[in-house]
């Protein structure tokens, strides 16, 4: 039986890795990052108000911005395909929520005797 991990566990949302080490992981020059988030492509958290902190799903969302440029995109391309990216996760979301709920429910008609 395997003893429990009592490393340090950090979930993909937390802010861990300064700018340097966000764009060693990426292969992505730090002034790209800077204006990926001028751009509001990716928003790192700022602390001190001034140097920004990334979380694993901001280094995913970096790459996928990478990605999206190699195979030609431009930056408000890769912006429009990002934001439909999200509407599309927040409809599959409502999607799965009306499923649950129409499953969940059930809807009597009841006519009074005589009347049609």
């Amino acid at each position: 039986m395997s003893e429990p991990s009592r490393g340090y566990q950090v979930s993909d949302d937390s802010p861990v890795y300064i700018i340097s080490v966000a764009a060693r992981i990426t292969g992505l020059h730090p002034q790209t990052l800077r204006q990926y988030d001028r751009l509001g492509l990716v928003s790192p958290t700022r602390i001190a108000g001034r140097n920004r902190l990334y979380s694993a799903n901001d280094i995913t969302r970096l790459r996928e911005i990478a990605d999206l440029s190699t195979e030609g995109l431009t930056l408000e391309g890769i912006r429009r395909v990002l934001e439909l990216q999200l509407e599309v996760e927040r409809l599959r979301d409502r999607l799965q929520e009306f499923h649950r709920v129409k499953s969940a429910t059930a809807l009597v008609v009841w006519r009074p005797a005589g009347k049609q």
